[in-house]
């Protein structure tokens, strides 16, 4: 895989460690700062909530500007949001620096996701895709798991000093290695508007709040889960977010080789296992065992959730990769800080099991809607100029 691919791919890997860090350190920045677990989700509900936001407004302002130029941009705003997280006095500095947190997602998903066409060859934009969103999984399985350990040994600030030198290497490769990237297609507001009239768009939107909200709802409180529940030490909990980190990096790459020809069978069948491991974690989360099982098939799950909301959008889209991506980001950001902020108010009035529970439920709504968008048998659009396939329909 080229050196372009590999520097996008670690630039999102450091924004996804960088976004969902917080879920791993809950409850010492909470208590460092004497907020409750509720208050802390919004670590990952203020910068969802921006991220939403910036996508649109972000890369229709800059819809002219060198692409190359505009990710090193956002990837020099990530390093100083860890800095200032790294040296925050008070939780309210914390958020200052979640908020540039999420500007750069906004940003640099926005026009990163759907870069892969543009840096290989046709024949290997499928694999050059799934090599850029094998970042989230692995966000989850050496990002988190290593930010909670070094957090364990050196305190919670130490690992964000340690995303500032890692979001700093990766300004200084995509310095290195991008080629310039003129904008091919200027995102305007005429071309948002017009995708979002597409019903392929419109469900597309849906299933991707519903699978997002179900995740974050319940992920951004697994650490609490695994502490009152499974009663596991801090040691036991790195172990744990680090098998399910590395049961997202498998279903990342088993969803990418089918997602592209079955996008809904893929979603739906994602959907399917996160519900069951969530609904299920209540009952056989009391023990380590049961937990680490349910935590792979969750982690399986989710880790082909990004691919499959991106294809999706990009399928429904396809004149319009840009817009598509900037769809798929502000959709997928929103509903990350609803969840987190849904799953904090629930969690402050119930419990971690509650919590599960709730947003088991939610994804089995996604379920729902997959197979309704698919027994209507709606077609995928084809691409100005390309024939008609049998594939468009599945």
């Amino acid at each position: 895989m080229s050196a372009a691919v590999t520097a996008v791919m670690m630039g999102i890997f450091s924004i996804v460690t960088t976004e969902i860090l917080p879920i791993g350190l809950l409850t010492s920045i909470g208590s460092d700062f004497a907020v409750s677990d509720g208050t802390a989700g919004l670590m990952m509900t203020v910068p969802g909530f921006v991220a939403a936001l910036a996508a649109p407004v972000v890369t229709v302002a800059t819809a002219r500007v060198d692409r190359r130029l505009m990710l090193c941009v956002f990837m020099l705003l990530l390093t100083v949001a860890n800095v200032l997280a790294a040296i925050a006095p008070d939780f309210w500095v914390v958020l200052v620096s979640r908020v540039l947190v999420g500007v750069t997602i906004g940003g640099f998903w926005s026009i990163g996701a759907g870069l892969a066409e543009r840096l290989v060859s046709p024949g290997s934009a499928a694999r050059a895709t799934a090599v850029i969103f094998s970042a989230v999984p692995l966000g989850s399985v050496l990002g988190v798991p290593a930010g909670t350990f070094i957090g364990d040994l050196a305190g919670w600030r130490a690992a964000f000093v340690v995303l500032a030198v890692s979001s700093g290497g990766v300004l200084v490769a995509l310095l290195a290695v991008l080629p310039p990237l003129p904008a091919v297609r200027a995102t305007g507001l005429d071309v948002l508007r017009g995708i979002l009239r597409s019903t392929n768009t419109r469900v597309g939107l849906l299933v991707t709040f519903l699978v997002v909200l179900a995740h974050f709802g319940t992920y951004t409180y697994v650490t609490p889960f695994l502490e009152q529940v499974t009663h596991a030490g801090s040691g036991m909990v790195t172990i744990l977010l680090l098998v399910y980190g590395a049961a997202g990096v498998a279903g990342n790459f088993l969803a990418g080789a089918r997602v592209a020809r079955h996008p809904r069978a893929v979603f739906g069948v994602s959907a399917a296992l996160l519900a069951g491991a969530t609904l299920l974690l209540p009952v056989l989360g009391g023990g380590v065992v049961g937990a680490v099982v349910l935590l792979i098939v969750w982690g399986m799950a989710y880790g082909a959730v990004p691919m499959c909301s991106q294809t999706w959008f990009a399928k429904s889209s396809p004149d319009a990769p840009e817009a598509a991506s900037v769809l798929f980001t502000a959709s997928f950001q929103a509903t990350i800080g609803i969840g987190a902020l849904a799953g904090g108010v629930v969690v402050d009035r119930t419990s971690p099991s509650t919590v599960m529970l709730v947003g088991g439920s939610v994804a089995v709504l996604v379920v729902v809607t997959v197979w309704a968008h698919f027994a209507r048998r709606v077609a995928w659009p084809v691409a100005s100029g390309a024939p008609a396939t049998p594939r468009a329909r599945r």
